[in-house]
């Protein structure tokens, strides 16, 4: 079972790169260099995430950007940052790999394609759909459209998926056209689906209806209160806007605000 044993403050020679534990995000420098300004300014503010794999042995699970920006920060200034605070798991190598993945994935600019690694290799594991889900604040449906559609994805279609060209509904809408294509011809027919891009989305709801409806339930209701958790907030903002988003940002708007999407 996954679980937070203790916070330390540990010495940075003690911390390894496990060979199946790295960052799945190609690191980026300009990131790591923003983050070596911040902590040598601020300190480290949030501490990495390392996996006792046994007693003193440490594995870095989270936090590879700001461990660069430390080892780079230390090149210059010899002494600083001997010891670093760390939050210490345990857990059996597929959650620590999960785990590893989850937080490699879990930023606020994450794609889709960030999660099909985690979800296909968490399936192959043997996790139920809905641990999954639950592991990842996702819903059962969401996990099963990456299990479905994911593995048929080519590298031409996910690049444009990972740069905003094409949203996850398109892709979907892509693979499920060349899978009802003739024999023979699905290979021209994704070609010919992936240059046509981007297809004007569906607005389910407009900036005029949601100010309507909540100055209405201001009026009404002055003393209304909305329990939300932040992935809510940004569903709503990806449904409002009309782009990007997909079943499971649909199912968190509908869940607390039925009223806006009736269909």
């Amino acid at each position: 079972m996954l679980t937070t044993k203790r916070y330390e403050y540990l010495s940075i020679d003690k911390i390894g790169v496990h060979p199946t534990i790295g960052n799945h995000r190609q690191l980026t420098q300009s990131k790591i260099s923003h983050l070596e300004k911040d902590i040598l300014r601020n300190g480290l503010l949030e501490p990495l995430v390392v996996w006792e794999r046994q007693s003193g042995e440490y594995y870095l699970v989270g936090g590879f950007h700001r461990m660069e920006a430390i080892k780079a920060i230390r090149r210059q200034n010899p002494g600083y940052f001997d010891r670093i605070d760390v939050r210490i798991v345990a857990g059996d190598p597929d959650e620590i790999r999960a785990l590893n993945l989850k937080l490699n994935a879990d930023r606020v600019d994450t794609k889709i394609t960030d999660y099909f690694e985690t979800v296909i290799y968490l399936n192959n594991a043997n996790w139920p759909t809905d641990r999954i889900a639950e592991f990842l604040d996702k819903s059962s449906g969401w996990i099963d459209e990456i299990l479905k559609f994911a593995p048929m994805i080519n590298q031409q279609l996910r690049e444009k998926l990972e740069s905003g060209e094409i949203s996850w509904n398109r892709a979907k809408e892509i693979i499920q056209k060349t899978m009802k294509a003739p024999v023979g011809s699905e290979k021209s027919v994704l070609d010919e689906e992936i240059a046509k891009g981007q297809q004007k989305a569906l607005k389910l709801v407009t900036y005029k209806t949601v100010i309507s409806h909540f100055s209405k339930i201001k009026t009404q209701h002055p003393e209304k209160v909305y329990n939300l958790h932040i992935n809510d907030l940004y569903s709503f903002t990806k449904v409002l806007k009309g782009k990007e988003y997909d079943d499971h940002d649909i199912g968190r708007v509908k869940s607390h605000f039925p009223e806006l999407i009736n269909n």
